[in-house]
């Protein structure tokens, strides 16, 4: 996929339309949870005989059981999974025998949770396509995870219609650029009525696509504030991974990945899961969040810097969170979303003091004094790593460090409720040295960096 831009934005009508008059795609439509609004506009549209096989709605759980499969849960990967290959192995049983050789054979599937009566739940949905690039070849698979912001169920059934059309288009027309493929996801709606968190590309003719940037790219469009992936790469919805579980939040540029970071979060552990119940210190996942203006080089991302901390952060077992929130109560915020379990942020003294800075409030109505309610609103606390004076060695740390005189009542008054806490350093040696320090080092030849780098990110380190 290049990054190239440019692109026209037809409307939904015009979508749908252009799909339909296409001769070449052919599919089903499998819809669960907000009726059948996707299909729905290929019909509205007219010429839908080009493109609709069949129509599904299969709203009852034993009549969606006995189709597709038992689930554990309705909304969910593993449900729209199962539908998308039911339907598309069903699709292809019947008929290419008849059009295979003309055809490329699609099946669009979502199931979706939207507002009910007297409901005030999370609204969300999985929708995906499976399809063949060319005719008489295997199929490869695009999933995405969409939350519906809309308060009315018809509202958000209508965007639910649009951006399925979206999905589709961008899959038969788009698939080759990944900035116009995520973009257009958007067409005729804003983000105050969908995001998409999480999108996957899977299958024949996918294999070169790292899903990574695929996520990388979601945050940059401002399709979602902030999107994640697991230790071993794979790309999840926040809800799916941080629902109920206590969270350890280590924000960083991560350039490169150091030992001083691993202390950060080994510290943290011990001191954060003092207080939580037995059963949930094992439950614990540690976040290590890189925001868009640490990759951002002269207003691009640096997609290499992005994979190599990645990868890095990764071999280290360590979840990756990208984010667009520089502002610490809007990552509080955006975390505290997916559950209700105590959140730790670590930090260092530096960014303790950006903290009491006017600048991170000025946009906020209560100033200073409703950046640190929205922050510590829920269940939240910071946990303060030392810093050493260079010149003076003096050590400062959360119990001795001093806010502007008119905040220091402020900051008495945090500690002593135990919003923040100060945690050791595990090796003073680790406060030497920065990551320009290696930086430097690396530059020079000076080996001494690699003692500063944990062995699984020296590679990535010298790619920098």
């Amino acid at each position: 996929m290049s990054d190239y831009q440019g692109r026209d934005t037809p409307s939904t009508y015009d979508k749908a339309l252009r799909i339909n008059l296409d001769a070449e795609k052919y599919g089903t439509f499998a819809e669960i949870g907000a009726g059948q609004e996707v299909g729905n506009w290929f019909f509205r549209v007219s010429a839908s005989a080009g493109t609709v096989a069949k129509t599904i709605s299969a709203y009852d759980m034993t009549m969606s059981d006995a189709i597709y499969g038992k689930a554990k849960r309705y909304v969910s990967r593993q449900r729209v999974a199962s539908m998308l290959k039911y339907e598309y192995d069903l699709l292809v049983e019947r008929l290419s025998a008849g059009r295979g050789d003309n055809t490329t054979f699609f099946s669009f599937c979502n199931t979706v949770r939207a507002r009910g009566y007297q409901d005030t739940g999370e609204c969300h949905g999985w929708l995906g396509i499976r399809l063949q690039l060319r005719p008489n070849t295997d199929a490869c698979q695009i999933l995405i995870h969409v939350r519906l912001l809309d308060d009315e169920n018809v509202d958000q059934m209508e965007a639910l219609g649009i951006i399925g059309v979206n999905l589709l288009y961008a899959a038969f027309y788009y698939r080759e650029n990944l900035v116009n493929f995520t973009e257009s996801l958007m067409d005729g709606l804003t983000k105050e009525r969908v995001e998409v968190d999480m999108l996957k590309f899977s299958g024949k003719g996918f294999e070169m696509i790292d899903n990574r940037l695929c996520h990388l790219q979601l945050v940059r469009s401002g399709l979602t504030d902030a999107a994640m992936f697991l230790p071993d790469g794979e790309v999840v919805p926040p809800a799916e991974a941080l629902y109920r579980k206590p969270l350890i939040l280590l924000r960083g540029s991560f350039e490169p990945v150091t030992n001083l970071h691993m202390d950060m979060l080994k510290q943290t552990r011990e001191v954060f899961q003092q207080n939580l119940p037995e059963d949930q210190r094992d439950a614990t996942i540690e976040l290590c969040e890189i925001s868009m203006n640490n990759l951002l080089r002269e207003g691009e991302v640096d997609h290499l810097a992005f994979i190599d901390r990645a990868d890095a952060l990764q071999a280290l077992g360590k979840t990756v969170l990208i984010s667009r929130c520089p502002e610490f109560h809007r990552i509080a915020s955006y975390l505290s979303r997916y559950t209700t379990s105590p959140i730790g942020i670590v930090l260092s003294i530096g960014l303790l003091n950006e903290l009491f800075k006017e600048k991170w409030s000025e946009n906020l109505a209560g100033g200073i004094l409703e950046s640190f309610g929205r922050l510590f609103k829920n269940e939240l606390s910071l946990y303060v790593y030392p810093w050493k004076n260079r010149k003076t060695k003096d050590l400062v740390t959360a119990e001795n460090f001093q806010t502007p005189e008119n905040l220091s009542h402020l900051y008495t008054y945090f500690r002593e409720q135990g919003l923040i806490h100060p945690i050791p350093c595990g090796e003073d040696r680790l406060l030497d040295f920065t990551g320009r320090d290696i930086q430097r080092m690396i530059a020079e030849g000076d080996e001494t960096w690699k003692s500063l780098v944990p062995e699984q990110a020296r590679l990535a380190a010298l790619h920098r």
